[in-house]
């Protein structure tokens, strides 16, 4: 599958800048003096659903709309962010909107979620039950089934690494956390647009390994899912599609545990007193992972997102995670 072109992406910007305006990407002292080189930060925490994934769902909807196929109804699937954004998206397009979570998900992003008009349902012990799930439902009703990962999707969110790379084109190597892979993905094909340099280098849950075991084997390989804080990288079976552009393209694969990804939630906030949720203080932990590499570099960390419940935030802040 291609990836967006640069036309595509500016495009795709028109198409984002008409709900809200590009986030601003800071070098904060604190991390790179814990990081040990220049360190740049890009705050999708800052969109108007607190996540990256706002911006994919807006030229999804649109690219829909373009061609005439706007449903009567969506259903799709999710641990929250992706949710939010196919909720707000089809809110806007006078569209239903049902999304599956798995039991046990974030009550903060289930709340959010609903406030956006979107009709929720809990069914699933995972991601993948609550996907496998939602696409039965969405053949029953005869709605239109939202993936997690497709090219229109990756359109929106290639816009926020054309952002990035144009702000900060000094850059050497940006770390991008992989869920079902649309970030990293978008990552690529901005930098393959613009032309620029930097090495992109992914980061997966250690406790959620589809895509570093499936990028080894050279193929989909379903890996089970513990992590506790990254929910948003909670994936048990890899997209295909995804994983051959990242095949291509990534430069290698970093893992985080848990306590990795707290220490960074944790010097995320001391350090810029903004709030990560897992997925999104994930960049910066596998950059402090590897930081004994990175001297002399410019670096770029996305903080995806900041939806994690406030009892989770409180436990990490208070090293109790």
């Amino acid at each position: 599958m291609n990836l967006p072109t640069l036309p595509d992406i500016e495009a795709a910007a028109r198409v984002v800048y008409r709900e809200f305006q590009a986030t601003p990407q800071y070098r904060w002292g604190l991390l790179s003096e814990r990081l040990g080189t220049e360190c740049w930060v890009k705050h999708e925490n800052h969109t108007p659903v607190g996540a990256f994934k706002l911006r994919g769902g807006l030229t999804y909807f649109d690219q829909l709309r373009q061609r005439g196929e706007l449903p009567r109804e969506v259903v799709s699937a999710t641990r929250g962010n992706h949710g939010q954004s196919i909720g707000w998206a089809a809110r806007a397009h006078g569209v239903a909107c049902t999304i599956v979570v798995p039991h046990g998900n974030s009550l903060e992003k289930n709340a959010a979620m609903r406030a956006l008009g979107v009709a929720l349902i809990e069914h699933g012990q995972d991601f993948q039950e609550s996907r496998e799930f939602a696409m039965r439902l969405a053949a029953g009703r005869g709605a239109h089934m939202v993936p997690s990962y497709h090219l229109d999707l990756v359109r929106g969110v290639s816009t926020y690494w054309w952002e990035f790379f144009k702000a900060a084109p000094q850059l050497n190597v940006v770390y991008v956390p992989i869920g079902q892979g649309s970030g990293a993905c978008a990552a690529i094909a901005a930098r393959l647009a613009l032309g620029h340099r930097a090495r992109i280098i992914g980061v997966v849950s250690a406790h959620a390994t589809t895509y570093a075991d499936s990028l080894a084997a050279g193929r989909v390989v379903e890996a089970p899912v513990t992590t506790v804080l990254a929910d948003g990288m909670a994936c048990r079976v890899a997209d295909p599609v995804a994983l051959d552009i990242l095949a291509a393209h990534i430069d290698h694969i970093v893992k985080v545990t848990d306590l990795e990804v707290a220490q960074a939630m944790r010097d995320l906030y001391t350090a810029t007193h903004n709030v990560a949720e897992g997925a999104g203080a994930a960049a910066f932990a596998g950059a402090m992972q590897e930081r004994g590499q990175l001297s002399g570099q410019a670096v770029g960390v996305a903080l995806s997102g900041g939806n994690v419940d406030s009892g989770t935030v409180a436990k990490v802040l208070l090293n109790a995670a």
